[in-house]
């Protein structure tokens, strides 16, 4: 989900998928408490439109957030521990630190006013409210809307219960089902002869919307009246006298129950099946994950299609790009029913084996032209990579989880989300201490990697000196790699060597990790002569650095090829030619989610329009440079009180422009938007698409 920009408005909401109905005094309210509470949350029974209202209200009030609206989407989230990486990754704070997560958070977050929307929280309760007070407490500029089926028991928490839709003729909840009627069947239209019995419709349904929503894609195989005489006769099952809150959730399961028994035996299986998909799911997956007995992987398609129009599954994006995903309640209908016939182990078994796969075929084209797909499809996938290293985690056997969780290095390293990777290292290789194959090697060389981070090198350093004392005492053939961090080149520190042992041991096993290794070595290199003022040793070997990731289509690491290309360029004085290499790597860097490669590469954009003249240009550019660390994870580096490189720029800035206008340039291109902040570092001209 791509953050948006409008204006000075930030943030990932996605766009509504149909018509909003109704609920005016719902969002009156909603508004209204936004505006003298810090935490409103949307209380209800499933189904009945608690997150559409949250979206719906946050699209409304977004205006009066120029620190921006963002969704954080909390239904797929199997582990409560993961609950501050998945806010980070939501607001595009990239993972790369050794201190606290939560700590990152209050520094990212703080600024311009925000609005946080917590989704679906009931599973995850107490991680919830235990974030959103210590959230609460360190950012005052923060507003909170969440939606559960509980409270969260935050103090000051404002709760607005949210009620099945208005039943009479003319009120919502007969809108509703109209607007939805007229989607799934362009002929039908709401009369005054009609009204009456599409108001008993809703009437049957409790105006509960999910129920509305699948009973009017039902107009496409039944007449009207033929719909409610099947709603009857499921109905006449409830109990009358039920407590209402319990009646309307059997009216729920009662209507999920028909459309399920209005489904093919075939389209009953696949939506069992297709249960056990966390964030959702894309046509290879589904064919690979649920193809089996009576049905085939050349059915899933058509039967896919099928769950789609009759709104079981829902699609979003055109093609095989397109990702299909079930709404909870839906969802964990078809997980019932998925272990009621006995198939939740195997099923579950064949979704982990596709991911392992996924993630070793990611591993293998990495370094290659489909870079940044793997990356975007990385990141679609994140919730059901999670879902398969927990379940690899709780196997009898080691060696997956340690496999899995090593195979995704690229991921956890370059794509902004090594805390939440180094977590699952720490974990897999907890679980299998004494395995001594190449999935344990692997596994410690990723983890080794992904604790290189620039604000804690020596621990990163005592974590690998650790493995290779580890390595030696075991005999086992621990891969050397090159650990360093690039944006210590333009902070002003001196070179010092980043090879923490020799350079004979052999590399990562699998080439994915072989070739990195490689690419890697000449990095460190250019590292190196950077640091020691060698700027035209620096340029050639980061040109060979350059030619090789060309030779491969490489883009993640061609851009850090760039970047010390653009360093020894600033060294020698070649400007322009600077700027323009500095302008590729940034572009690279941003499309693959690399926050921390773009903070780097930003600094140098300051020191080449500086070097060009271009003084107010340049103080714009330190104010997002500043930014850009700060969503890295890192604001000390953004700090001049403590960043060698910084503290030089503003000494000469100030001096070139005068205090008042220096100030001001810096807190304009503080206050940028993300993709504002890239768009003016890249003069303008965007991130190109061909990269």
């Amino acid at each position: 989900m791509a953050a948006s920009v409008q204006g000075g408005r930030i943030g990932n909401l996605p766009a509504e998928a149909n018509e909003f109905v109704g609920r005016r005094l719902e969002l009156t309210e909603i508004a209204g408490l936004l505006g003298a509470v810090r935490l409103v949350t949307l209380t209800g029974p499933g189904g009945v439109g608690k997150s559409r209202l949250a979206l719906r209200a946050a699209h409304v009030a977004k205006s009066a957030f120029p620190g921006g609206a963002w969704l954080v989407e909390l239904s797929d989230l199997r582990n409560p521990d993961l609950l501050t990486n998945t806010v980070a990754q939501a607001t595009r704070l990239t993972e790369q630190t050794l201190r606290p997560l939560l700590e990152a958070l209050y520094e990212h977050l703080t600024g311009a006013p925000l609005l946080l929307v917590l989704d679906t929280c009931e599973h995850v309760l107490d991680e919830c409210a235990h974030v959103v007070q210590e959230l609460l407490l360190h950012i005052p500029e923060l507003r909170v809307l969440a939606t559960s089926r509980q409270a969260l028991g935050v103090p000051g928490e404002q709760l607005l219960t949210v009620t099945p839709l208005p039943l009479g003729e003319r009120d919502d909840a007969v809108k509703l089902f109209a607007a939805r009627a007229s989607a799934a069947m362009p002929e039908f239209t709401l009369t005054e002869d009609n009204r009456p019995h599409v108001a008993a419709v809703c009437a049957r349904l409790d105006g509960i919307p999910l129920a509305l929503e699948l009973a009017a894609v039902r107009l496409r195989g039944f007449p009207l009246d033929r719909l409610l005489e099947g709603l009857d006769s499921r109905f006449d099952l409830l109990v009358s006298s039920a407590r209402p809150r319990l009646a309307r959730h059997q009216t729920l399961r009662t209507a999920i129950g028909w459309s399920h028994e209005l489904c093919t035996p075939l389209e009953r299986l696949l939506w069992a099946r297709l249960s056990v998909f966390a964030g959702g799911w894309d046509i290879e997956a589904a064919e690979f994950v649920c193809h089996g007995g009576p049905l085939s992987a050349e059915d899933v398609l058509a039967l896919l299609a099928s769950l789609t129009e009759k709104s079981i599954v829902t699609r979003d994006g055109e093609g095989i790009a397109g990702r299909y995903r079930m709404l909870d309640t839906v969802r964990s209908f078809g997980a019932e029913w998925l272990a009621g016939l006995g198939e939740e182990e195997a099923v579950r078994r064949r979704h982990r084996d596709y991911f392992r796969w996924i993630a070793r075929q990611g591993e293998a084209e990495w370094l290659g032209p489909g870079q940044r797909v793997w990356a975007e499809r990385l990141s679609a996938e994140h919730a059901n990579l999670r879902l398969a290293i927990e379940d690899c985690l709780a196997a009898p056997e080691p060696e997956t989880a340690l496999e899995l969780t090593g195979s995704l290095w690229y991921f956890w390293f370059a794509c902004g989300v090594a805390e939440e990777g180094r977590g699952y290292l720490e974990r897999a290789l907890r679980r299998a201490p004494e395995s001594g194959g190449p999935e344990h090697t692997l596994a410690v060389w990723a983890h080794r990697l992904v604790t290189v981070v620039p604000d804690d090198l020596e621990a990163a350093e005592s974590v690998s000196a650790a493995y290779v004392w580890l390595a030696a005492e075991r005999q086992l053939p621990v891969p050397a790699l090159p650990l360093t961090g690039a944006s210590l080149a333009v902070r002003g520190e001196s070179a010092r060597s980043a090879v923490l042992y020799g350079a004979g041991l052999q590399a990562p096993a699998g080439d994915g990790g072989a070739e990195f290794f490689q690419l890697m070595t000449l990095a460190l290199q250019a590292y190196l002569l950077a640091g020691q003022a060698a700027f035209e040793r620096c340029a050639s070997v980061a040109e060979r650095l350059r030619q090789d990731c060309a030779k491969r289509g490489e883009l993640w690491m061609r851009a850090w090829g760039d970047f010390f290309v653009s360093l020894a360029g600033i060294g020698l004085g070649h400007a322009d030619e600077a700027l323009r290499t500095a302008r590729e790597a940034l572009t690279a860097k941003w499309r693959v989610h690399d926050h921390l490669g773009a903070a780097a590469v930003a600094d140098l954009l300051v020191a080449a329009q500086a070097a060009r003249g271009e003084d107010e240009l340049a103080a714009r550019l330190l104010g997002v440079s500043r930014r850009l660390w700060r969503t890295a994870g890192l604001p000390q580096l953004g700090n001049p009180d403590t960043t060698v490189f910084h503290r030089e720029y503003e000494r000469r800035l100030r001096a070139s422009l005068g205090d008042a206008r220096f100030l001001q340039a810096v807190r304009e291109g503080g206050e940028l938007g993300a993709e504002a902040a890239i768009g003016l570092a890249l003069g303008g001209v965007g991130a190109r698409d061909d990269l």
